[in-house]
C-alpha cells in the first residue's frame, strides 16, 4: 500500500512538473477604438503636436471661490489620521493653497519639459518627451517609457528625469543615458478619456506601445508602479520582442502559493524562500498584510464598483478632492504616518508638489474618468487572461520598504521567470519616483547594466 502511495505521489509530482513548466504565451495584439461613436473610415491622424499647459484668471478665481465656501467638520479628539484626513491639518493646506500657492508659476514649471499630444485609437494621448541635454560622442540614449498610476500623474517623474537624462550633472555615472517618455494614462491629466466601456490596462499598454512606435522606437525599456506596473507588465506580454527590459516598483501577483506560505512562512522562512528581510516586511502577516490592506482598500472597492457616484462630489469640490487624494500620499508613503497630526505629508513632499498633482486632476476634470479605470480592470475580479500569464522579458524589481504590501522575490519568480534584479530599497513607499528619485534611478541603472551584460 505504501509503495502504491509513494508511486502515486511521484507520478502526481511529475505530472504537475510538466503542466507547470513555463509556457511562453503572448497576449494577442488586437486593435481598438475608444473615441466617440463609430470608428471613422478615414485613416487616423498620426501627427505629433506640441502641447502647453495653460491656465486662466477664470480657472483660478473659480478655484478660490470654491475653497472659500468649503464647510469644515472638526476632527475627533486625538484622531490624527486614523479616521482619514485630519481637518485641522487640512486648514493649513487650504490657507496655503488659497493665499500662497501660485498656479501660474507652477504651470510655467510644468512646461519646463516638452509636452506633446497625438491621436491613438480615437483618443488624444498626452506625453512628455525628454531628451538628454548632451551626449558623449558616438553614444545614443536608451529609450525609457515611465508610466504613473492613481492618484498620481506624469508629474511624479519630474525629479527623476534629470537623473536619467543628464546623470553626470547629478553625480551619477554616464554609463547609461536615457531618453524618457512619460505619457498620461487615458482619462488622467491631459490624456483624453475613453468614451466606451472596457478600457483596461491591456488596451492602455497597446496604446503606449503604438506611441513608442510612432516615436520611432522599436526596442525600449519600460518602468512603472501602481497601475503603471500592470500596464508595463501587459506591454511585455503583448510585445516581448520590443521590450528590452521591464523594471517595476510594484507587482500584481494574482495566482501563487503565497497565501499558504504566509500561514507558516515565519517559522519555515527558508523552506518558502523568504529572506530575513522578507520576514521583517511580511510578518506578523495579520497586521502587515491583512489589516493594512483592509484599512487602505476602501477606496478601491468604491472605485471598482460605483466610481461615478463619489466622483460627482470630488469633481465638484477641490477641497474634497485634495483630502481624498492627499490621504493616500500620507498612508501610502508610510503606514506609520496615520499616527501623526499632519499625516507626515511634508516629511517627503512639499505642499507645492502635492498641490500640483491635485491641480492636474482638478483643472482637467479627470477624477471620475481616472476612477473608472478601477472598474474596467477590477470590476469583474482578477479573471483576465493576462493575470494567469507569465512574463518572459528581463525584469527588475525595486522593493520599497513602505509599499502597501511587500512582494518577496520568491513570489515574483512565479510570474516573472526572467527576474534578473531584485533590490531591497533603503527607504520609500508607494510613490517611489516622487519620494526617492535618486534611489529609484540608481536601481533602474543597475538593472539596465545587468540586461546589457546578458
Amino acid at each position: 500500500m505504501w509503495l502504491e502511495v509513494l508511486l502515486a505521489s511521484v507520478l502526481g509530482f511529475v505530472i504537475y512538473w510538466f503542466i507547470s513548466q513555463d509556457k511562453e504565451e503572448i497576449l494577442p495584439l488586437e486593435d481598438g477604438w475608444w473615441g466617440p461613436g463609430v470608428k471613422p473610415i478615414a485613416r487616423e491622424d498620426e501627427s505629433i503636436r506640441p502641447f502647453k499647459v495653460e491656465t486662466s484668471d477664470e480657472e483660478i478665481n473659480d478655484l478660490h471661490q470654491r475653497i472659500d465656501k468649503f464647510r469644515l467638520t472638526p476632527p475627533l479628539e486625538d484622531s490624527r489620521f486614523h479616521y482619514g484626513f485630519n481637518s485641522n491639518y487640512l486648514k493649513k493646506i487650504l490657507s496655503y493653497w488659497r493665499n500662497e500657492f501660485d498656479w501660474r508659476k507652477q504651470v510655467e514649471f510644468l512646461n519646463k519639459y516638452p509636452h506633446f499630444k497625438t491621436k491613438i485609437e480615437g483618443l488624444d494621448i498626452h506625453f512628455i518627451h525628454v531628451k538628454p541635454p548632451q551626449l558623449p560622442s558616438g553614444r545614443t540614449p536608451k529609450p525609457l517609457l515611465m508610466v504613473h498610476g492613481w492618484p498620481g500623474s506624469f508629474y511624479e517623474f519630474y525629479k527623476i528625469i534629470p537623473l536619467l537624462t543628464d546623470p553626470k550633472s547629478h553625480g551619477l555615472s554616464d554609463e547609461h543615458i536615457f531618453e524618457v517618455i512619460c505619457p498620461s494614462i487615458p482619462g488622467y491629466g491631459f490624456s483624453e478619456a475613453s468614451y466606451k466601456k472596457g478600457f483596461n490596462t491591456v488596451a492602455c499598454a497597446r496604446i503606449f506601445y503604438k506611441l513608442m512606435l510612432r516615436l520611432d522606437f522599436q526596442k525600449f525599456y519600460i518602468q512603472g508602479g501602481d497601475w503603471g506596473s500592470l500596464i508595463c507588465t501587459n506591454m511585455a506580454q503583448l510585445v516581448p520582442r520590443h521590450v528590452k527590459g521591464l523594471h517595476l516598483n510594484m507587482a500584481f501577483i494574482a495566482r501563487n502559493l503565497s497565501n499558504l506560505s504566509l500561514l507558516m512562512g515565519r517559522r519555515f522562512a527558508g523552506f518558502f524562500g523568504y529572506t530575513e528581510r522578507d520576514v521583517e516586511l511580511l510578518f506578523p502577516w495579520k497586521e502587515k498584510i491583512f489589516y493594512n490592506i483592509m484599512r487602505e482598500s476602501g477606496y478601491l472597492h468604491i472605485q471598482a464598483t460605483k466610481p461615478d457616484t463619489v466622483g460627482c462630489a470630488l469633481n465638484d469640490s477641490p477641497v474634497g478632492l485634495a483630502a481624498y487624494i492627499l490621504e493616500k500620499f500620507s498612508t501610502w508613503t508610510s503606514s506609520e504616518f496615520r499616527n501623526l497630526e499632519d499625516g507626515g505629508l511634508e516629511k517627503k513632499f512639499s505642499l507645492d508638489d502635492l498641490l500640483i498633482n491635485i491641480m492636474l486632476y482638478w483643472t482637467t476634470k479627470t477624477i471620475v474618468s481616472s476612477q473608472r479605470f478601477y472598474k474596467e480592470n477590477l470590476g469583474q475580479g482578477l479573471t483576465q487572461k493576462h493575470d494567469r500569464m507569465k512574463v518572459f522579458v528581463p525584469t527588475g524589481f525595486a522593493a520599497f520598504p513602505c509599499e502597501i504590501m511587500h512582494v518577496p522575490q520568491t513570489w515574483l519568480r512565479s510570474k516573472f521567470p526572467k527576474l534578473i534584479s531584485y533590490s531591497y530599497m533603503a527607504a520609500g513607499g508607494h510613490f517611489a519616483a516622487f519620494e526617492e528619485p535618486k534611489l529609484l534611478a540608481q536601481d533602474i541603472r543597475k538593472f539596465v547594466t545587468l540586461v546589457e551584460q546578458q
